[in-house]
């Protein structure tokens, strides 16, 4: 019986994230600003990092992908590499959304943690997770008006990811704790961790339904 190897993916916003794992524990990981390149780099990335520990995809025993929201381009990307490979190789796919792997990385912190993004429209993306005393969500994904959001979250959250200066001032004013920068950004390995439980738990995807996650419909879609 093979060693588990684990590939997971994140193409959700600017800064893609690509990890190999054993068993949700990091072997490899790769981190970049990809711009609006996910299709050109996405693949020649998962062959070199698959290199650095001399395997190739026929080694891989499962995938991890974050599913969205972001930018529709980078997420199918992400989202459509992992169902081609897991339908082509026959393997396990799990799908974790790319908010709960940016407020994953402070389950420890106590209380409510909130994770956000613009996403344009003068709107953020954004949802509500508790690390403590285990990981569970408060409220799904949703979009809500930027200078509503900040009277709309639990009393007393650690917000992250990405917000404007006028926000985090608001935020703060309303006793929120807010983490921004470099902190914010998100790496595959939190996805890794994630998948495996979630792979351990029975809770896979089909990868011919598996859909990317969305909160507004492509402003550019197929004429009626």
């Amino acid at each position: 019986m093979r060693e588990p190897l684990e590939l997971s993916i994140d193409t959700c916003s600017d800064n893609a994230s690509i990890a190999l794992s054993r068993e949700g524990s990091l072997l490899v990981e790769l981190t970049w600003h990809i711009g609006r390149e996910h299709s050109r780099q996405l693949l020649p990335a998962i062959d070199g990092l698959l290199g650095r520990l001399s395997a190739s995809k026929d080694d891989l025993t499962a995938l991890f992908a974050a599913k969205g929201p972001g930018g529709y381009a980078g997420v199918r990307a992400g989202v459509s590499t992992a169902k081609g490979l897991a339908f082509g190789l026959e393997l396990p796919l799990v799908g974790v959304g790319r908010l709960e792997v940016e407020a994953y990385a402070w389950r420890a912190a106590g209380g409510p943690i909130v994770a956000v993004h613009r996403a344009g429209r003068r709107d953020a993306a954004w949802a509500a997770y508790e690390g403590v005393p285990e990981w569970k969500e408060l409220s799904a994904p949703r979009l809500s008006p930027l200078e509503e959001l900040a009277s709309l979250l639990p009393a007393g959250s650690l917000v992250t990811g990405e917000l404007e200066e006028e926000a985090v001032a608001e935020m703060t004013a309303l006793g929120h704790r807010v983490v921004t920068g470099a902190a914010t950004i998100r790496r595959a390995a939190l996805l890794a961790e994630l998948g495996w439980q979630r792979l351990q738990a029975g809770e896979t995807d089909d990868p011919k339904s598996f859909v990317p996650l969305y909160l507004r419909e492509p402003a550019i879609g197929p004429q009626k």
